[in-house]
């Protein structure tokens, strides 16, 4: 069975997903953009786990093209997923570690075994990756790596531009 790949015009932190991917900083405590969004829709749950990961497994911070899940707190998903982007670099190629953000969430989800999973453009907003570049890098990614446990994942974009861009690269 293959996965089914959708895109949605709206706020992530609405989307009833088994998992939701959070396009995190690397200190897992919460920022700007959806970030920040997902944190204060979450609750202070989310927090608690993220500051609970910083103590252990990842004191330094979660490292860029890696991904770690939490609850979900008070949105309506059971799993938070966070991935570090990477910043865009006109002078160093930085895909291979986009595409692992996209990689390694979906490996996640299916460990929790998440059927549905939501997708922020990761990288796109304030980190400056080119946004049809990025929605290639996302679709191509999604389609070579989503396990077969997950059957649906959902490209969730903000505005009118990026709905353009994924939709170029889903069709």
């Amino acid at each position: 069975m293959s996965t089914q790949l959708d895109l949605v015009q709206g706020d992530i932190t609405q989307q009833d997903v088994d998992a939701m991917v959070n396009a995190a900083n690397s200190s897992l405590l919460g920022g700007g953009g959806v970030d920040g969004a997902i944190h204060r829709r979450g609750g202070p749950e989310i927090l608690a786990e993220c500051r609970k990961l910083r103590a252990s497994h990842h004191g330094k911070g979660l490292r860029t093209g890696h991904a770690v899940a939490t609850t979900a707190g008070l949105l309506p998903a059971r799993h938070v997923i966070h991935t570090v982007g990477p910043r865009w670099s006109a002078t160093e190629d930085r895909t291979e570690l986009l595409a692992s953000c996209y990689r390694e969430s979906l490996r996640i989800a299916a460990e929790l075994g998440a059927r549905t999973v939501a997708f922020p453009a990761i990288s796109t907003g304030i980190y400056g990756w080119p946004l049809d570049d990025g929605a290639r890098i996302a679709v191509g990614t999604v389609r070579a790596a989503a396990p077969s446990v997950v059957e649906e994942v959902r490209f969730v974009v903000f505005d009118d531009r990026a709905h353009e861009a994924f939709a170029r690269h889903l069709s």
